[in-house]
């Protein structure tokens, strides 16, 4: 384990090396991947450090009591060296999970989609209650949620919603909410009284930066049209919408939250890029077979990952079996602990695999 921290090391420092050098901080597309490695080493350079100090400590507390013939210098230096062989263990356990290789996307904004499935307008109204409670997790996570697209439910919410969620370690996060959402409650519009089963397909990708992927002009098609739906006046009066079509893939993005058409434009072709990104990035994750169960792209309520259970208050996670008692408090945003319970289980696996 100490070589491996002191190979990591030595690497952080030659990236800072590197990054104090002038062909390199011209070159912006290098000099941004090389910020990011070395943001992205800082824990585990602050964990060599410290455990290389408590090693140093213990290795001085033993040779005390190899040499000291005082009984109360010796008796502080077995009550020091049983605190710190305390404290490796725990430390080592810690730089275990800080060694497992990360998601390289983990640091990246996500953009996510939520889906009305089976249930129809049921479904949709779903779909929006998704959507409020991720907005209010973003607000408790001081993120920032831009809406890209959305299509209205017939009774509420949503038939579909496309959104951008911007901050710190973003994607690593909401990554765990990709999958089948079901939900298990009395509609609005039930005479009855009966609980009705319904779903909403949840997406979430990492957002794609323009040094990720680079675009041919000549193979991007440009439509622009007029805006529908809400915003005022300037609504079918403007041509501000905007339309790209990816030539050699066949990938279509529109936007049209912004009267601006250049400021449309500008976030079509970011949405473009992660669209482009995804195609890579799916390829990456059928690599990891331990994750495929938490991305699920359709609204089939075949393959669920979360079932919200409304007469019984209940959620349940059934990737890890995890279960919660307080389902508006979750539906507030407050989904923290299943996420975190999810990254726990994550790690875990990751460890098991890294050790076998």
């Amino acid at each position: 384990m100490l070589d491996k921290l002191k190979e990591i090391y030595i690497r952080y420092q030659d990236i800072e090396q590197q990054m104090n050098d002038p062909q390199v901080t011209s070159d912006m597309k290098r000099y941004v991947k090389l910020s990011k490695d070395y943001k992205d080493l800082q824990p585990v350079v602050k964990a060599y450090k410290e455990y290389s100090n408590l090693l140093e400590s213990i290795a001085e507390c033993r040779e005390l009591l190899e040499t000291e013939k005082d009984q109360e210098l010796r008796e502080m230096a077995k009550e020091e060296l049983a605190t710190s062989l305390d404290r490796k263990e725990k430390m080592e356990e810690d730089i275990r999970i800080l060694l497992i290789p990360a998601d390289p996307t983990d640091s990246k904004n996500a953009v996510v989609e939520i889906r009305g499935g089976t249930g129809g307008d049921e479904a949709c109204i779903f779909a929006g209650d998704l959507f409020r409670m991720y907005t209010r997790y973003c607000e408790k996570k001081h993120w920032k949620v831009e809406v890209s697209d959305f299509n209205e439910g017939t009774a509420g919410g949503y038939k579909d919603i496309t959104f951008t969620v911007s901050g710190e370690g973003v994607y690593g996060l909401l990554k765990y909410e990709s999958g089948v959402h079901r939900v298990q409650r009395v509609p609005a519009t039930e005479t009855q009284g009966r609980v009705h089963t319904s779903a909403a397909g949840v997406v979430v990708l990492p957002e794609a930066e323009e040094f990720d992927v680079e675009l041919n002009p000549a193979d991007i098609k440009k439509e622009i049209f007029c805006a529908s739906g809400p915003g005022g006046q300037s609504v079918n009066t403007t041509y501000s919408a905007v339309r790209l079509t990816h030539i050699p893939t066949g990938i279509v993005v529109s936007m049209q939250d912004q009267k601006s058409q250049i400021k449309n434009m500008e976030k079509a072709m970011a949405l473009l890029r992660t669209r482009l990104y995804e195609r890579e990035y799916n390829k990456y994750m059928e690599e990891m077979s331990s994750k495929r169960k938490t991305m699920v792209a359709t609204g089939d309520r075949s393959e669920k990952v979360r079932t919200y259970n409304y007469p019984q208050s209940r959620v349940t996670d059934h990737r890890i079996g995890w279960s919660m008692h307080n389902l508006p408090d979750f539906m507030d945003g407050n989904i923290e602990e299943c996420i975190e319970a999810l990254q726990l289980a994550e790690n875990a696996e990751k460890l098991k695999a890294s050790v076998g």
